[in-house]
């Protein structure tokens, strides 16, 4: 039984590094998250019940990790030595400027936005999912994918405003 429980867990590990890298946009802080994520649902495993979503519990503890992280000040430093290598990016990867812009694009939304967005975009969940992972109601969900969306076009599309919302009647 036990041995099924560290596999199970171990299998979110892939799911749970991308959306850690996406969430904090940092591969080495992001596999801290992760490496805390996976500590704290080993240490709280009791509090897992079987039989129900391992991927979204260890969501649930990665969220209010970062959260945590976030309110928590601290000061991000890099080392660079000599030989720290630069990285070249030539004019023609069109692609790498596109994901570079989405992920800037990304880092000017709000957390609560960006949590939402990426639950739904990138790890597939279900509003039903995402509004248990983040303990919120799935309306909630629904309404900040929306407007997460809306702002990532407005800033991809370089408006200054977002289109009002229209009234449905």
């Amino acid at each position: 039984m036990q041995d099924d429980i560290t596999k199970l867990m171990i299998s979110c590990i892939p799911r749970l590094r991308r959306y850690a890298r996406a969430l904090v946009g940092d591969r080495t802080d992001a596999d801290d998250l992760v490496q805390d994520t996976m500590e704290r649902g080993w240490g709280k495993l009791s509090s897992w019940r079987s039989g129900s979503d391992m991927r979204a519990w260890l969501f649930g503890i990665m969220h209010n990790l970062h959260i945590d992280q976030v309110r928590k000040p601290t000061l991000h430093t890099v080392d660079l030595g000599d030989d720290t290598p630069v990285p070249v990016v030539h004019a023609t990867q069109t692609h790498r400027l596109e994901i570079h812009d989405m992920q800037s694009a990304l880092e000017t939304l709000p957390a609560e936005l960006r949590e939402v967005l990426l639950l739904v975009a990138l790890e597939e969940m279900t509003y039903e999912e995402v509004a248990a992972t983040l303990r919120i109601p799935a309306g909630t969900v629904m309404s900040r994918l929306s407007r997460a969306r809306e702002r990532l076009r407005a800033h991809m599309e370089q408006r200054t405003t977002i289109s009002p919302l229209k009234v449905v009647k």
